[in-house]
């Protein structure tokens, strides 16, 4: 499922500049909110939530996973991810981050088995080595194909 979610569409490569984590977030989604996927609201309501619980969306080393609640601006399902360099800081610098997953759920399973994927591929080493090497779009979609 995770390679029908990461597509060319949907992954991007950016130097991070200026970009501070708000920033961040609204550049991961956009390509989710040009597709009608999500609303304008659901990237406001990703960003509140890490402005009211913290950085709890830090999932590993130098990975975040934006989201929030389906009623919040999902439309349908989505993910798209963004890799910025450097690094940008989650809330503070005990968080950098250089890969910016956006989950948008459109109910409350659905995307479980996206999740299962990701999970899977974030917690092989020799595939978490290669998304942080990439320096691509080409590169980071290739990593999500016949994930599974």
């Amino acid at each position: 499922m995770i390679e029908t979610l990461l597509t060319q569409e949907t992954v991007q490569v950016m130097p991070a500049g200026d970009m501070d984590w708000q920033t961040a977030i609204r550049a991961a989604a956009t390509p989710l909110l040009h597709a009608g996927k999500i609303e304008q609201s659901y990237i406001t309501a990703m960003i509140n939530v890490v402005e009211e619980n913290g950085p709890f969306i830090n999932i590993g080393s130098h990975i975040a996973l934006a989201h929030a609640r389906p009623e919040n601006g999902v439309n349908q399902m989505g993910m798209a991810l963004m890799k910025v360099s450097p690094e940008i800081n989650l809330v503070n610098s005990d968080h950098p981050i250089t890969l910016f997953f956006v989950l948008a759920a459109s109910d409350n399973t659905k995307h479980l088995q996206a999740l299962q994927e990701l999970a899977a591929k974030l917690q092989d080493a020799t595939s978490l080595a290669r998304l942080e090497k990439a320096t691509t779009v080409d590169e980071l979609v290739k990593e999500f194909k016949g994930a599974n």
